[in-house]
């Protein structure tokens, strides 16, 4: 797996194991109380509540990340700015993803947001 401007190996094992459908070796990428922010759901909080709703949710998606950014914070956290396309068997949407790396290189915080159209979005509906 290779992302243009991304070099931190737990960015790109973080995707490798979605695209394996690993979600315990996902979710053991964040801190112990590690936050996932997906589009449109509340905050998910901790490793165990992490895999259990990508085994709900990510099933059969396909993450493919492109191209990334990363800013070194004050505080010595790095965040990581990913963008890139998801396939599902439904549909096909630009995504984009905001990771927080602690000290230690571990995930505490990923924002994930559609990066679509209003109507693209109106499509999604559930």
């Amino acid at each position: 797996m290779t992302i243009e401007g991304i070099t931190q190996s737990v960015i790109l094992r973080y995707f490798e194991t979605m695209n394996a459908g690993d979600y315990d070796a996902t979710a053991a990428l964040f801190t112990d109380n590690g936050v996932m922010q997906p589009p449109f759901e509340e905050p998910i909080q901790g490793q165990e509540a992490i895999a259990t709703y990508l085994k709900a949710e990510a099933i059969d998606m396909q993450l493919s990340p492109k191209t990334g950014i990363v800013e070194p914070q004050e505080n010595g956290n790095t965040q990581i700015q990913v963008k890139g396309r998801v396939q599902t068997s439904l549909f096909s949407v630009n995504v984009g993803w905001i990771f927080l790396l602690n000290l230690e290189q571990r995930i505490s915080f990923v924002r994930i947001k559609l990066l679509a159209s209003p109507q693209e979005l109106l499509s999604f509906r559930r």
